[in-house]
């Protein structure tokens, strides 16, 4: 099976991560958190910072990992690096994504997420101290 390994941004602010519907392809309208694949002689941190501005013409800061993700998809294998993100000014725009939300800890669950990125959300929750 194929692997893919990607980055994700959890994007926080005043206490509440942001979350993005996906706009394209075989998940669309899945919720995930942004992020993408890192290019050759980037470091996840970079990939980050570049994906974010690619589709939220954002800028962050990258903090700690906060977890790893493996989920085997129908199609492929995929590898998620997810780390604490916070945004550094403005209002994300969308370029990619149909819709966002920024939601509080309670209201994590209240999305349709992807598989592998229900994983993320048990992380954030028993790290939920890291949210504000």
């Amino acid at each position: 099976m194929k692997s893919i390994e990607v980055v994700a941004a959890i994007i926080r602010r005043n206490g509440r991560i942001l979350a993005t519907q996906r706009g394209y392809g075989e998940f669309k309208d899945g919720w995930e958190f942004p992020g993408g694949k890192t290019e050759r002689g980037e470091t996840p941190q970079q990939a980050l910072i570049r994906e974010i501005k690619e589709e939220l013409k954002s800028e962050i800061r990258v903090g700690e990992k906060l977890c790893t993700v493996e989920y085997d998809y129908p199609k492929f294998h995929l590898i998620m690096h997810c780390f604490w993100c916070d945004l550094l000014d403005g209002e994300p725009v969308l370029l990619e994504h149909e819709a966002a939300r920024w939601l509080t800890a309670d209201e994590l669950n209240s999305v349709d997420w992807l598989p592998a990125d229900v994983q993320v959300v048990e992380a954030i929750l028993a790290d939920s101290a890291s949210i504000s």
